[in-house]
């Protein structure tokens, strides 16, 4: 496993008296693609900017590399930050554009035009270097504030939202090309975002903030499959979030109907909540089903059909290649191992203060 590289110790971060980052911990390892996920206001640009040393904690360190960089201003971090405005030079060519940092450093100019080969080369625009920005698409430009990134060889990539200004089609594409930058840099990409699909796409590790705290941090598929709690499991896609009761280890009652489930440890009679992801529902005649239901609304999603059922009360969410049509009397399963249980939080304070990792 890579060493770690950045130990962010008991960050808190206020502005005009609003708590935005609550005493967070957080380690990142070299060569890790990591993504803070969240709302707006949750804490996650606020935490890219104290690693990038635009803005300094209240309390707390930013350990990188095994030296105190908290006080350190960005120019003299191992780190280079690529904004979602691009932020180039629109008087600059693009090898004016890419060198600037470069030039800063007074490294030779032979130096610095192989740096600019590489670099578009590596980003595929090579021969753009007399173009200016205003003449580039956005996906362009936003693989130019990469390229001129990548050239000041940075142990460490900093991406604030970056695609957020790109339609769907080309955000995709730039998805694809950031997981190939990362693996032919080998550098560590720390990536903001509040696109739960961009997150899923692309990372190793994945946080999930709200209001200050972190709620989860895990590999995408831990955090799609094993939300630890209702705001991770309503956030990362779409969720059925019922209360029910564990009767014991393994099952568990939903609307008076006992379900096997692979949980354990929740005690006996105990109030929880079950997430129930929408493709993981089982629709079929009603008499092979555990509930009854009626199927109030039908959507054709191109690789599947979004359903609703009205079971007990309650709206169900499905998505199924089946079809059955409005108004059609359902049974509905779930198999075991697709029931995530989780505990009711006390209170809102403690919904919102999931301690961290």
């Amino acid at each position: 496993m890579n060493k770690i590289l950045i130990d962010l110790q008991h960050i808190s971060k206020s502005f005009d008296g609003q708590m935005v980052l609550d005493d967070l911990n957080l380690y990142i390892r070299e060569n890790e693609f990591l993504t803070l996920l969240g709302p707006s206001g949750c804490g996650k640009t606020t935490t890219l900017r104290i690693l990038g040393g635009f803005e300094t904690p209240d309390q707390g360190k930013v350990i990188f590399d095994g030296a105190d960089i908290t006080k350190m201003p960005p120019n003299k971090r191992q780190l280079n930050t690529v904004f979602q405005k691009y932020a180039l030079f629109t008087h600059m060519t693009i090898a004016e554009n890419i060198a600037f940092g470069l030039k800063i450093k007074n490294k030779p100019k032979t130096y610095i035009d192989d740096k600019i080969k590489y670099a578009l080369k590596l980003v595929n625009l090579e021969g753009y270097e007399n173009r200016m920005p205003d003449s580039l698409s956005g996906g362009q430009q936003q693989r130019i504030a990469i390229a001129r990134a990548i050239v000041n060889e940075p142990k460490v990539l900093l991406l604030d939202e970056p695609l957020g200004a790109l339609d769907l089609k080309l955000r995709q594409d730039m998805q694809y090309e950031l997981i190939r930058l990362k693996n032919e840099l080998g550098i560590t990409f720390i990536y903001v975002t509040h696109d739960q699909e961009e997150a899923l796409t692309m990372s190793d590790t994945i946080v999930v903030m709200n209001q200050g705290y972190i709620q989860q941090i895990g590999s995408p598929e831990k955090i799609y499959n094993e939300p630890e709690n209702a705001f991770v499991a309503d956030f990362i896609g779409d969720s059925n979030i019922i209360g029910g009761t564990m009767i014991e280890d393994k099952l568990v009652e939903i609307f008076g109907t006992k379900f096997p489930c692979v949980d354990t440890g929740f005690g006996h009679n105990k109030p929880v909540d079950v997430v129930i992801r929408p493709e993981d529902v089982i629709l079929s005649s009603p008499a092979n089903g555990k509930l009854k239901g009626i199927v109030t609304h039908l959507i054709f999603k191109g690789v599947h059909y979004e359903m609703e059922v009205t079971a007990n009360g309650y709206e169900w969410l499905v998505h199924s290649t089946g079809m059955f049509p409005v108004g059609t009397e359902v049974g509905i399963d779930v198999d075991p191992y697709n029931i995530q249980i989780m505990n009711k939080p006390a209170s809102e304070d403690e919904e919102a203060a999931k301690i961290d990792e």
